[in-house]
């Protein structure tokens, strides 16, 4: 209970250093949450520039509204939020959100009813970060960010069955990519066991 206490604290501290905008609040908040906003953000992107990109935006927005944070709720969790945006904002910007999601090959996607658990957390990501844009918009604020799809049908403008549809298709191309990946690795198994 202790250690809960001191964690509130300092937090509660670097809050009010970084309202102060100290430097080295604002250096210790970001070594503190960029490995994970980073991840969060290549999530949307796709690639690893564009993520920093999108990140340090990210943080520059958090630096300038530190003062909306009315200690309600989890820091982080306010702070992903931003980040969350921030990647939306850039994706909208760039018209890719979606783009590359009504066309007719995406219909023809067949639903795998299984996905394997041979695939480690990092394997997973790279499928994921291969989803066209508007797929992995969909698949990430649902799947794992946690967001309804009334929530995610007004932050993306679409409405809530598009975005049920979008998670349908995503969900299903990704069930295609891990059976083509274990195909892939149960052909280099029986290459290796073969060429012994």
């Amino acid at each position: 209970m202790s250690r809960i206490l001191s964690l509130f604290n300092h937090e509660a501290q670097l809050v009010k250093s970084l309202r102060k905008q100290d430097p080295k609040a604002q250096r210790q908040l970001y070594e503190k949450y960029s490995p994970r906003m980073l991840g969060l953000c290549f999530r949307y992107a796709g690639d690893e520039m564009t993520a920093e990109d999108i990140m340090v935006e990210g943080f520059m927005r958090v630096f300038n509204k530190i003062d909306q944070f009315n200690g309600e709720g989890s820091f982080e969790g306010w702070i992903r939020r931003i980040m969350v945006n921030e990647a939306l904002g850039f994706l909208r910007k760039q018209k890719r959100i979606l783009e590359d999601t009504l066309s007719d090959e995406a219909e023809n996607i067949p639903d795998y009813a299984y996905a394997d658990q041979n695939l480690n957390a990092e394997e997973l990501l790279a499928l994921i970060s291969e989803l066209p844009a508007g797929y992995r918009t969909v698949f990430n604020l649902y799947a794992i960010e946690g967001y309804a799809h009334s929530e995610i049908a007004e932050m993306l403008g679409i409405s809530e069955s598009t975005s049920k549809s979008q998670l349908h298709r995503a969900r299903a191309m990704l069930q295609k990519m891990v059976s083509d990946w274990e195909s892939g690795l149960k052909k280099k198994i029986s290459y290796e066991k073969a060429s012994c």
